[in-house]
C-alpha cells in the first residue's frame, strides 16, 4: 500500500471520519469531539504527556533500503507522528505516518495489535473508529516490507498522543490558497514538505555565517530593539511607548549605531543578526519586520568588506547547498569568486547611455534623463539622487549575476566616509543579486564634525515631514568624539539571501510568520456626520461603529493621514464612546 505524498489525498474509513469535502467543518469538529469522550471513557488519555522513539521515518526508510518485498525484519523500533492517510480493509488497516524527517508506513493487522494490546479490548476496532487523519499517534512494532514494495512498520500497539480536532486540507501537496497558507503557516507545514526544509535550510545559512564569522574572531553582541532616537538608515519607525520612564520609544530600524558604539569602546570585529523594524509597505521583497545582519571590522574600509561579502555568502552557500551554481526562478545564478564591480557612474552609463560625469548641472542632466524615459521626482533636485533614480529604475532589475556597484552619490549615504579620490561620491557598494539588493557596506564615516553636519540635515528634513529621514543621536556623536578607528561596516539582508538559496519568490516563503493585514479590524471605510460629530467606521469583518463627539479636525486629519488604521487606533479607538451598529 505505498503513498505518495505528491499526489495521494488524506483519507478517512468514512465520512463521519472528517471529511471537509462532506462535512462542514463544525460537523467535523463536533464529531472529533465526541472521539475525544469516548478516548476518555476507554481509559486512553487524548493529550498524552511524553513518547519516546527509538528512530525517525527517513532513518528507518535509509536503514532497510535493501529490505525485499515480503522480508520482515524482527528488530522493534517506536516512532511517533501524525497520520496523513488512513486505508481500511476490515482486519487491516494501512496508515501513512509523518513526523519531522519524513512518512512511513504502518502495517495495522487486527490479530497482531489485539493479541500485544490485551489490556485494551477491541484495541484494534478503537484504533479504527477512533482516529483521524491529523491525529498525532506513538506505534512500537518490527519493520516489514509488504508484497507491493512498501517499507512499514508492522505494529503491536499504539499511543494516541495528541486528538486532532480540525482537518487537514484535503491534497497532501498543500494550500492552494496563498493567503491562508502564511495566515496558517502551521498547516503550510503539516501538509507541505517543501516548506519544512525551507525552514531547515534557512537555519542551516544562519548558522553556517555565524560559524564563519566565529571562526575569524568576530563576536556577536546584541543592541537594543527599543531606542530612543531611531538611526542608522533611512526609513520610517514604528512608535511606542514605556508607560514607567514615561517617553517614547522606537522599534530599531537598523544595529549600526550601537556596534559602532562598540567599535569605539575597543572591540574590533563585532556583528549582530537580528530583528529589523520599519514602517514600510509589504512586498514580495519586503515585510515590515526582517532579519538582517550588520558586521563591523576595525581598520577596515569598504574593499575589504567586499571580500568579506563575497567570502561569506559563498562559504554559506557551498555549505548548505554543496555547490556555487543555483537555480532561482528558471535563472542560473554563479557564484564563483570572483563577481564583478562596476562603479554606479559606468553602469547607469553601459545600460542608459547617460554619462552623469558630463553633466555640470542638475537641469541639462535632467533633461536627458526624461529623455531617456526616467521618471523624475519632485524631490529629486541634485545629480547624485537624479544618478540613483536613473540607477534604480533602468539598471537594477538587470543586475541577474552576483554584482557589486561601487561609489554612491553623497546625498544618499549620510553614514558613509567621502570617496578618498572622488568628489561628490563616498565609499559605499551595494550587492545585487536576481535583480535586487542583498548586501550593503561602507567605509565607515568617523570624523564627529562631519557627522553631526550630515545628521543634522538629516533632522530638517525629519523636521519639514520627511517621514524615512531621522534625528540627530547626541550620544552616538559624543561615542565618535572619543575617537572611532578608520572602520568598514557591511550589512545583508537575510531573508533576500535565503530566498535566493531556497529559490522563494516571495519574501514571506522564507519569514515563518510574515506580518499580515488584519481579517477583521482593519478599517474598511469611514464617513462623518459634521452636525451630530459623529464618526462612522466600518470595518473588515463588516462590523460598523459610531464614534461620538469627535472633533471635524479629527476627522479631516484621519482622511489625510498616511496610515488610516495607525491614526485610527491611537487618536480614536480609545479616546472617544461608541455604539455598535451592526
Amino acid at each position: 500500500m505505498s503513498a505518495k505524498p505528491s499526489s495521494q489525498p488524506a483519507q478517512n474509513a468514512t465520512a463521519s471520519s472528517g471529511n471537509p469535502n462532506t462535512s462542514t467543518l463544525e460537523e467535523i469538529r463536533a464529531t472529533r469531539l465526541e472521539k475525544v469522550e469516548q478516548l476518555k471513557q476507554e481509559g486512553l488519555n487524548p493529550y498524552a504527556y511524553r513518547w519516546e522513539s527509538t528512530h525517525q521515518a527517513a532513518q528507518l526508510q535509509t536503514s532497510y533500503s535493501d529490505l525485499g518485498n515480503g522480508e520482515e525484519v524482527e528488530e522493534k523500533v517506536a516512532i511517533a507522528g501524525r497520520i496523513l492517510a488512513r486505508r481500511v480493509f476490515g482486519k487491516l488497516a494501512f496508515f501513512t505516518l509523518q513526523d519531522e524527517s519524513g512518512v512511513i508506513q504502518l502495517y495495522l493487522d487486527k490479530k497482531r495489535i489485539d493479541s500485544q494490546m490485551t489490556d485494551l479490548p477491541n484495541s484494534f476496532n478503537l484504533l479504527k473508529k477512533l482516529t483521524d487523519v491529523g491525529d498525532i499517534i506513538g506505534v512500537t512494532g518490527t519493520i516489514k516490507r509488504t508484497e507491493k514494495g512498501e517499507l512499514s512498520i508492522y505494529v503491536q500497539d499504539y499511543t494516541m498522543l495528541t486528538k486532532s480536532l480540525l482537518p487537514l486540507p484535503d491534497k497532501w501537496h498543500g494550500l492552494t490558497d496563498t493567503e491562508k497558507r502564511y495566515r496558517q503557516r502551521y498547516v503550510d507545514l503539516i501538509v507541505n514538505p517543501d516548506v519544512r526544509e525551507t525552514f531547515r535550510r534557512r537555519a542551516k545559512i544562519t548558522a553556517a555565517i555565524r560559524r564563519y564569522l566565529d571562526e575569524r574572531d568576530f563576536i556577536e553582541i546584541e543592541t537594543p530593539v527599543l531606542q530612543s532616537e531611531a538611526g542608522g538608515a533611512e526609513a520610517r519607525p514604528f512608535i511606542t511607548y514605556h508607560n514607567t520612564l514615561q517617553m517614547d520609544l522606537y522599534l530599531r530600524i537598523a544595529t549600526e549605531l550601537h556596534l559602532k558604539r562598540l567599535i569605539v569602546g575597543g572591540f574590533e570585529k563585532v556583528f549582530e543578526l537580528g530583528r529589523i523594524f520599519r514602517n514600510e509597505g509589504v512586498s514580495t521583497k519586503h515585510n515590515p519586520e526582517f532579519t538582517s545582519i550588520e558586521i563591523y571590522q576595525a581598520y577596515a574600509d569598504y574593499h575589504d568588506m567586499m571580500t568579506l561579502t563575497e567570502n561569506l555568502i559563498t562559504y554559506a552557500a557551498q555549505e548548505v547547498l554543496g555547490t556555487l551554481t543555483l537555480n532561482y526562478q528558471g535563472e542560473t545564478i554563479d557564484l564563483t569568486p570572483p563577481w564583478r564591480r562596476v562603479t554606479m557612474h559606468e553602469i547607469v552609463q553601459e545600460v542608459t547611455g547617460l554619462d552623469f560625469n558630463m553633466f555640470s548641472d542638475f537641469a541639462s542632466a535632467k533633461t536627458a534623463a526624461q529623455q531617456a524615459g526616467i521618471e523624475v521626482p519632485d524631490d529629486c533636485k541634485t545629480l547624485g539622487k537624479l544618478l540613483n533614480e536613473a540607477f534604480e529604475q533602468k539598471v537594477e532589475a538587470t543586475l541577474i549575476q552576483p554584482t557589486f556597484i561601487l561609489d554612491y552619490p553623497k546625498e544618499i549615504s549620510p553614514l558613509t566616509k567621502p570617496h578618498r579620490s572622488k568628489a561628490g561620491l563616498v565609499e559605499r557598494f551595494e550587492l545585487f543579486m536576481v535583480g535586487r539588493e542583498t548586501a550593503n557596506s561602507f567605509s565607515e564615516l568617523t570624523d564627529p564634525i562631519d557627522q553631526r553636519e550630515r545628521l543634522e540635515l538629516q533632522a530638517a528634513k525629519k523636521a519639514a515631514g520627511d517621514l524615512e529621514a531621522q534625528g540627530v543621536d547626541e550620544d552616538f556623536l559624543a561615542a565618535l568624539e572619543y575617537g572611532m578607528p578608520p572602520t568598514g561596516g557591511l550589512g545583508i539582508g537575510i531573508d533576500r539571501l535565503v530566498m535566493l538559496l531556497t529559490d522563494a519568490p516571495s519574501i514571506r516563503d522564507v519569514i515563518a510568520f510574515p506580518l499580515l493585514k488584519s481579517t477583521s479590524a482593519a478599517v474598511k471605510a469611514f464617513d462623518y456626520d459634521e452636525e451630530k460629530k459623529i464618526l462612522q467606521v466600518e470595518f473588515n469583518n463588516g462590523s460598523i461603529y459610531k464614534y461620538n463627539d469627535v472633533p471635524k479636525t479629527v476627522y479631516q486629519e484621519m482622511k489625510t493621514t498616511p496610515s488610516v488604521g495607525q491614526f485610527f487606533n491611537s487618536q480614536i479607538r480609545e479616546v472617544y464612546g461608541f455604539d455598535r451598529v451592526k
